[in-house]
């Protein structure tokens, strides 16, 4: 009789065959959620999606989360970069949540942004 050490429903993951010079951890999921908000922008600027609605419906999302999604372009421009480019993460969960940021975007005043910005303890 054999025993196999994973447990049922484990992931089972191929050999990892990434080159050395290749970058430790993963992407937050935050800068992710930050690049499809502009990518989704973009589509509806240039016309290749007619609304919000089309988006959501396409991407089979609720209206409503997509546009927890959208809100994130109200975050003033510096702070959508450093956005962008959080430093990776190695083990656990990301340091910032999507309900984090929610709390600023709806802040008008991009001065107030980066202080609430600050607070969060970057």
């Amino acid at each position: 009789m054999q025993f196999n050490p994973r447990g049922r429903g484990s992931r089972k993951r191929p050999p990892s065959d990434r080159g050395s010079d290749a970058e430790a951890g993963r992407v937050p999921r935050i800068s992710r959620l930050m690049a499809l908000a502009m990518r989704l922008e973009e589509l509806i600027r240039s016309g290749q999606v007619t609304g919000y609605a089309e988006l959501a419906r396409l991407g089979h999302v609720t209206r409503a989360r997509l546009s927890q999604i959208i809100s994130l372009l109200s975050l003033a421009p510096h702070l959508q970069e450093e956005i962008l480019f959080l430093p990776r993460t190695l083990k656990g969960r990301d340091p910032i949540q999507l309900r984090h940021l929610l709390r600023i975007t709806v802040i008008p005043d991009w001065r107030k942004q980066k202080i609430r910005w600050k607070a969060l303890g970057l």
